[in-house]
């Protein structure tokens, strides 16, 4: 093992020489990778984490995430909120256009909300904005009425679905450029190669730092590390766990790791046998090393956790957590043993399933993981993969029995991610869960002023939810990119999320 990490070293030192030598010099362009192919350019249609960044570079809100990942004044200039905290004012900062020339208005914000919410717009991430009663104009002004209270509405607005977009052009997608409300207006679109941004001259904050912005999809983080190693790119959005310390010996400066807003977990399909038993379920989940996972075998430094929701979002009790086991913990294989044989699965008739994961090398060791920690109960796991599309349409299908998943939460509120597992929740309850023991608390909590007492209503709903084992938690995402020394302005945070209005190139 030794002498092999060695032989990864100097491949890479050479590599970096290459990489040195080959990088990208065009002062006017930074080169970005994207994890995965968006799935379409309108924001309201598709919720991906992809197509949301692309979005967000053109279309710009009420409000806006900054260099540190945070909600600041968009195209309004500032917000109010009422004493009960149900009724927000946001003021439009003055002469404000589109990249064609047409006004941006108060309108734009309301007619935008509506579509939304329109049953033929299909929109994907539609009840993430549930929150809001109504939207209206008052003036210069967007009036938003809340539900319930909502401290996290100047990021829910910051959101690319609720962005000012060119609403009055019919074929605006297909347009190019493409009409543009933010720093950025899309020039190109190449499927499965890249796309072009260049700046939007109409930008009501002049003109970007970077005046060209290309993205290029690689869904293999190796294949990524590879492209930035070659000066073919400036940053990237991931790169293997496994060659996490060897990076750090050859490009330290390039390596950033940090906490992110996001849970690494595995979902029970809760449609059909044999996990629509929660004892089965909950036998499994007591047999697994989270600790294990998150330190040994993925080595990067990410929180093991038996929860859902992140801490840094919903701080938890220790109370509400069962104890860790640990490999080779034998007391606790042998409850999940018992517990598994009162429901007639032994080693004569084992439970057989298959652990369905999208390809990657690190969701690949996690899955193998799982199954051997599971073969001491007489469990026979079989490993099943496919790329990331083809995987995850059939999470939306239903068409799994054990399914590597996540969530990144598009805003940090723990709601986010606990809503996921309402009873109608819709395509994103990939396991099709429904208690309504949950449902109830979680409402409670949504309708619960103070924070205080709604920190302790959303760990109750929470509670009862990992009671239900809907999912296998793991461990809290942590973010992995690359960024190369000519870039300046990143800043690592929770959202990961790194606007290339923000960055600068280093000439």
């Amino acid at each position: 093992m030794r002498r092999h990490a060695g032989l990864i070293v100097v491949a890479m030192m050479a590599l970096a020489g290459c990489h040195s030598a080959a990088r990208q010099t065009d002062p006017a362009t930074i080169t970005r990778i994207a994890d995965a192919e968006i799935k379409s350019l309108d924001p309201q249609i598709a919720s991906d984490l992809a197509s949301q960044r692309i979005a967000a570079e053109q279309f710009e809100g009420l409000t806006r995430f900054s260099a540190a990942g945070k909600a600041e004044p968009g195209l309004a200039s500032g917000w109010t909120q009422s004493a009960d905290g149900l009724t927000w004012r946001f003021r439009l900062r003055p002469n404000l256009s589109f990249s064609d020339g047409v006004a941006i208005t108060p309108d734009t914000f309301v007619r935008g909300l509506a579509r939304l919410r329109a049953p033929a717009t299909g929109a994907a991430n539609r009840a993430l904005f549930d929150p809001i009663a109504a939207m209206t104009r008052d003036a210069d002004t967007v009036v938003v009425t809340l539900a319930y209270p909502f401290p996290a509405l100047p990021e829910l607005l910051a959101q690319p679905a609720l962005a000012a977009l060119p609403l009055h052009r019919a074929h605006w997608t297909r347009e190019r450029p493409m009409v543009a409300s933010g720093a950025y207006r899309l020039k190109d679109w190449v499927l499965n190669d890249h796309i072009s941004l260049k700046r939007n001259p109409a930008w009501h904050d002049g003109a970007a730092p970077i005046a060209h912005v290309r993205w290029q999809p690689v869904s293999d983080s190796l294949s990524a590390l590879r492209l930035f190693q070659g000066g073919a790119a400036d940053t990237t959005s991931d790169f293997p766990s496994s060659r996490f310390s060897a990076l750090r010996k050859v490009m330290p400066a390039a390596v950033h790791v940090a906490p992110y807003n996001g849970s690494y977990y595995y979902v029970f399909n809760t449609r059909k046998p044999p996990f629509n038993d929660v004892r089965v379920r909950r036998a499994l989940v007591s047999a697994v090393d989270q600790n294990w996972i998150a330190g040994p075998l993925l080595g990067l430094g990410a929180r093991p956790t038996q929860m859902l929701v992140p801490q840094s979002i919903l701080p938890q009790p220790s109370r509400v957590l069962a104890p860790a086991i640990h490999v080779g913990d034998q007391a606790a294989l042998a409850r999940a043993r018992a517990m598994l044989a009162a429901l007639g699965y032994t080693p004569a008739h084992p439970l057989i399933f298959d652990i369905r994961y999208n390809s990657d090398t690190d969701h690949r060791r996690v899955a193998v993981a799982l199954a051997a920690m599971w073969k001491p109960l007489g469990v026979e796991a079989h490993l099943f993969n496919s790329e990331a599309a083809m995987h995850f349409t059939a999470l939306h299908r239903g068409d799994f029995q054990l399914a590597r998943s996540g969530w990144i939460g598009d805003i940090a509120a723990p709601e986010n991610y606990l809503a996921n597992f309402r009873c109608n929740a819709g395509p994103t309850n990939y396991g099709g869960y429904c208690d309504p023991a949950f449902d109830h608390q979680l409402d409670r909590a949504l309708h619960t002023a103070n924070p205080k007492q709604r920190e302790i209503e959303m760990n109750r709903a929470q509670f009862i939810l990992m009671q239900g084992a809907p999912i296998i938690p793991l461990t809290e995402y942590v973010s992995k990119s690359l960024v190369s020394a000519r870039v300046r302005g990143w800043q690592d945070n929770t959202a990961n999320i790194h606007p290339s209005r923000t960055l600068r190139l280093q000439h």
